[in-house]
This record gives C-alpha cells, sequence and structure tokens, in this order.
C-alpha cells in the first residue's frame, strides 16, 4: 500500500499529535511497511532498520507541527525520504563508502604484484595526525567539530588532515589520484599533500 493511500481519522491524528500512546502505536503500524518498503529500495542493508527508527522520531517530534494542509502520508513520506537523503549524504556514509571502495579495489589488486598493498600498511605510512583523523572521522564517525576539539586545532584542519591522508590512502593502495588536485606525476600529489 502506497503512502497516500493510508487514510488515518483526523482524531487518531489529534491524538498522535498529544502524544497519546495508543494513537502513536496505530500510526506505526499503519506506516511502517510502507516506509521500510521505500528505505530498503533507497539504502540497503542493515542501516534500513536504523533509519526506520530514526524517521518516526523525526515524525513524532514533527507530529504535533502537522498542518494536515496535504494528507499525513505524503507528510510522514517526505519525513522517510529526508532521513534517508540525510543518511546518504553524511560524511561518515560517504568515508564509509570511500574506505569500502578502497578494500574493493585492494581485493580487486591482489593478483596484480607490486600494486596490493593491504590497508593496515596503507594506513601506517600516514601521518600520525593523519591517521588520527582518518581514523576518528572514517571509522569512529567523528564529525571535524569534534576531532578539532580532541585535537586543539581548528575544523579546517581536520578537513585537509583528511583530504591529505585520502590522497595518500589511494596513491597507496593503487587508486587514481584524486581529481581535485590534478598532478602531472604521482611524486607531485604526494609532495603537495605533505604538511
Amino acid at each position: 500500500m502506497k503512502f497516500t493511500e493510508i487514510d488515518l481519522a483526523p482524531d487518531l491524528i489529534a491524538r498522535a499529535q498529544a502524544g497519546e500512546r495508543a494513537a502513536l502505536a496505530a500510526f506505526y503500524q499503519a506506516f511502517s511497511r510502507p516506509a521500510y518498503t521505500l528505505i530498503r529500495r533507497i539504502v540497503p542493508g542493515p542501516a534500513a532498520d536504523d533509519l526506520l527508527q530514526d524517521a518516526f522520531i523525526d515524525a513524532i517530534r514533527g507530529l504535533p507541527k502537522f498542518q494536515g494542509t496535504a494528507p499525513v502520508g505524503a507528510w510522514f513520506r517526505s519525513v522517510v525520504v529526508r532521513r534517508c537523503f540525510m543518511h546518504l549524504r553524511s560524511p561518515w556514509q560517504r568515508s564509509r563508502d570511500f574506505v569500502g571502495d578502497l578494500i574493493e579495489r585492494l581485493e580487486a589488486n591482489r593478483a596484480t604484484p607490486g600494486l596490493a598493498l593491504d590497508l593496515g600498511h596503507a594506513l601506517e605510512g600516514l601521518t600520525p595526525l593523519g591517521r588520527l583523523v582518518v581514523w576518528l572521522h572514517d571509522v569512529e564517525g567523528y564529525t571535524h567539530e569534534e576531532i578539532a576539539a580532541a585535537t586543539g586545532k581548528t575544523p579546517s584542519f581536520s578537513k585537509s588532515q583528511l583530504g591529505r591522508a585520502h590522497a595518500r590512502l589511494r596513491l597507496a593502495l593503487g587508486a587514481e589520484a584524486p581529481s581535485a588536485a590534478p598532478c602531472a606525476l604521482p611524486e607531485e600529489c604526494v609532495r603537495s599533500s605533505t604538511p
């Protein structure tokens, strides 16, 4: 069933807006299946379960502001899509994709002697600060502001360290040099990213 085909009584919506548990449970029962189906189409994998929960939390917080100018199903669908979009464009998700791509390239290059290095060795080749920023940002999910607070630096410093470290990892793992910093020779990219 589509979101817009789900019809909830106005008094049920009003009770849900007031925070009544039974009304919120009915809201969840009505929308959980189509919301989960939509999320799974946009975000495959185990993150879908968390996104479903996050979308309902967003909806419960936003229900008191719901004006009723559009069907509640259309409104909730926009909440779900917004939550999926936030997930996909989050720095954490982009970093996970980056590291995942590096690992896939590493595994694909294992048959080519001289090109394959393991990720641990490539990380060891980074400066200690670069390795710290990569680990905190890409693995632990810290924001640049949190890294800045932990290191006593600025968020822009953290961003530049992350960019340099990613460029070095690409080079170490035999991936293409980043397009944002075109270099004639790989040595120039390494030299230009040296702190």
